[in-house]
């Protein structure tokens, strides 16, 4: 019954979008813009980085709350934490409240991986941020991380409930990015440099 508790806390906090909320007060609709998705690199591209910084700083704190609520609530069920943590990535992209269509997962993940190690958090911002410094896609840097988190908490913890736990965030985070490969084989993924520009910014 905790775990069910755990992933319904997390999944009703994850579904708390900031993007809809700022976008919604300007009469936009970012589903219409863009990337199409209710997150922080799509609210950058459309509503720019005022806005988006305040999508991203909310977006990481729903999942972070989530797994330090589940943590406090059920000290005795190990994985909780990681449990709500997931459950919030999954509200963050399938909200009830409209349609199951939200953002793509990236920073409740972030979130999440700060939750649960805070110096492995520390790690994968400078890494993605690297990544997209020098390659003007921070879909890069997700499918990095996405990666690198499971396996590195399945080496630490020295189990494997862990990893799949985290593992079904990473599946559905790649799903919501598919549209991201193509474009990225394309060569028409929105780069960085382009929305730092303001180039694709809704007036």
């Amino acid at each position: 019954m905790g775990y069910l508790l755990s992933v319904v806390l997390g999944y009703l906090l994850g579904s708390s979008n900031m993007a809809y909320y700022i976008a919604k007060r300007k009469n936009v609709d970012m589903r219409s813009h863009g990337s199409g998705n209710l997150g922080t690199s799509n609210a950058a591209i459309v509503l720019g980085w005022g806005p988006a910084i305040a999508v991203g700083v909310h977006d990481i704190g729903k999942a972070l709350l989530s797994v330090v609520l589940a943590n406090v609530l059920f000290p005795d069920l190990a994985f909780a934490g990681a449990a709500a943590g997931v459950a919030s990535v999954l509200g963050h992209i399938f909200p009830f409240y409209l349609r199951f269509q939200g953002g793509k997962g990236f920073a409740p993940f972030v979130g999440l991986t700060f939750a649960l190690n805070w110096k492995l958090g520390i790690v994968i911002v400078v890494l993605v941020a690297l990544i997209t410094l020098i390659t003007d896609y921070l879909a890069l840097g997700t499918f990095a991380t996405i990666v690198v988190v499971p396996v590195w908490e399945g080496i630490e913890s020295g189990t494997l409930i862990l990893p799949l736990i985290l593992l079904i965030g990473t599946a559905v985070i790649f799903y919501k990015h598919r549209e991201n490969f193509v474009r990225l084989r394309n060569g028409t993924e929105i780069g960085l440099r382009s929305t730092t520009k303001g180039e694709h910014k809704v007036k």
